[in-house]
């Protein structure tokens, strides 16, 4: 075997060299199985407007976040009318009662163990939901638009089906949470401003309102 001529030492500093080059490229970046992803550059060699541009695709991002994820509140919401309907239709016609209720509760809980939200417990509130609002238009156009939570504190706390509807408009009006809408309705604010109003703003809450930051734990964290 033929023997190299390059001097040990020009070797050694060699892989010395590669060995500092890497260590420097770590430090500038992360390393996760061998992949190295470089340290992003400073924000102050951006090209002028980068920050302005910056917050404008944040904003985009946001609201997009935002209505996607009020889109599939609004769904779960519609399932849980669509559930509590055939709930009510079944035990007028076949009588069901707590026994069937458990073990559709088992059987749901069974065939979709990664979604939460079908107890027993929250399957009687998707009954009394939808016997509280027959009306399936209005349960699209504005019950949709409030998460899961606020609409049972809405039939819990609130007998007139006008005064839940009064509430619920003032919730999207305002982008109320949960607590807030609670409180008010422990306030007696309908009674306070002493008659309903019937025009309200149809737009989804704005990004900075109180409810534009709860719907994506109700949307995964449902009664149970």
């Amino acid at each position: 075997m033929r023997k190299s001529n390059i001097p040990d030492s020009r070797i050694k500093n060699s892989e010395n060299a590669k060995q500092s080059l890497q260590s420097e490229r770590i430090t500038m970046g992360k390393m996760k199985k061998d992949v190295l992803f470089p340290l992003a550059a400073s924000k102050r060699t951006m090209p002028d407007g980068y920050l302005v541009d910056l917050q404008e695709i944040k904003e985009k991002i946001r609201l997009t976040r935002l209505r996607t994820v009020l889109y599939a509140n609004a769904d779960m919401i519609m399932l849980y009318w669509d559930i509590g309907s055939a709930i009510l239709l079944k035990q007028e016609k076949q009588g069901w009662g707590s026994r069937v209720i458990d073990r559709l509760s088992s059987d749901i809980s069974e065939a979709f163990p990664d979604m939460k939200g079908f107890s027993p417990r929250n399957l009687k509130y998707m009954r009394a939901f939808a016997a509280a609002w027959p009306d399936k238009q209005i349960v699209q156009e504005t019950l949709a638009q409030l998460t899961w939570y606020q609409n049972l504190a809405l039939l819990e706390k609130l007998k007139n089906r006008d005064i839940r509807l009064w509430y619920a408009h003032k919730t999207r009006e305002y982008g109320w949470s949960h607590n807030i809408l609670s409180m008010q309705i422990d306030l007696k604010l309908f009674e306070r401003e002493g008659k309903l109003v019937n025009n309200f703003k149809q737009s989804l809450p704005p990004a900075q309102s109180d409810m534009a930051y709860q719907p994506v734990k109700y949307v995964h964290e449902c009664c149970r």
